[in-house]
């Protein structure tokens, strides 16, 4: 890292497993790098307040690779809420069930960080994503119970499923499902307000908007061409943009240490469940 820094680079991105992040991301904060972080930021809060002061330091911005806040169909829905399309949220459920298995099958996922605590694995940090567009759909949330365990067979040492309810700031109350087990795969988010409703599944990318003063369905497809890595294209657009100077970033610091402080809250709790 070191000799890869005397290079004096304008920006770095921080992708090695979850618990290893800050050992990366502050020295690089430190000599002045723009910094793409990936989810989540680190496996707890220790050492958030020395990226802060050298990202302050150094004078780099920090994006969080939340690529779902670049999601055509979740764009679209913030829009509508703005717009109050649905009237006044009430309550949301997000569901995301995945396979551990399928993601990489070239390789042994219970070597993946995905699977092993020490280096910040489990259900709940690994599929951070939907704290995030929660938080960003219908504002700050926070956790009132979870039930997290190991319920399939896949022989890991961190949870594999979750269960979650959230209150957030504007009255509205939701529910997350986040599993490593689900075949096949389903991740889908719908927002119930006091006029409407809100439908989204990622498995086509579009979003459904029944308004109730015409009683009836409106869709919003992706734009043609649209696939999963136009996210990270898109998120790299604007962190080429972040680097230049000519835009904040849409996930900051500030909210990746938000939905760490959810998930830890989420693994605190005394909830846990077993199979059988």
């Amino acid at each position: 890292l070191g000799a890869a820094l005397a290079h004096r680079p304008d920006a770095l991105i921080v992708a090695n497993p979850t618990a290893l992040h800050l050992g990366v991301a502050i020295p690089a904060a430190l000599a002045g790098c723009h910094i793409l972080m990936e989810k989540p930021v680190s496996d707890s809060l220790e050492g958030m307040d020395e990226l802060k002061n050298a990202l302050r330091s150094g004078g780099g911005k920090l994006l969080v690779g939340f690529q779902f806040r670049f999601h055509p169909g979740l764009r679209k829905a913030a829009a509508l809420l703005r717009q109050g399309a649905i009237g006044r949220p009430v309550f949301a459920r997000a569901h995301w069930g995945e396979y551990l298995p399928a993601w990489h099958p070239w390789e042994d996922y219970r070597q993946s960080y995905t699977s092993r605590p020490e280096l910040g694995g489990g259900v709940v940090r690994t599929l951070s994503h939907p704290f995030d567009y929660l938080r960003w759909l219908l504002g700050e949330a926070e956790v009132t119970f979870a039930q997290v365990g190991a319920l399939g067979d896949l022989d890991i040492p961190v949870e594999d499923s979750a269960e979650i309810n959230l209150r957030f700031a504007g009255g509205a109350i939701g529910s997350l499902h986040l599993d490593y087990l689900q075949q096949p795969p389903v991740h889908r988010l719908e927002i119930s307000g006091t006029s409407g409703t809100l439908r989204w599944d990622n498995a086509d990318g579009t979003l459904h908007c029944f308004r109730a003063e015409v009683g009836q369905w409106e869709s919003h497809p992706t734009s043609e061409g649209f696939e999963r890595n136009t996210l990270f294209l898109d998120e790299l657009r604007h962190f080429m943009d972040v680097i230049a100077g000519r835009a904040e970033p849409v996930c900051s610091l500030e909210d990746g240490i938000r939905v760490q402080q959810l998930a830890l809250d989420v693994l605190a709790g005394p909830y846990r469940i077993k199979a059988g």
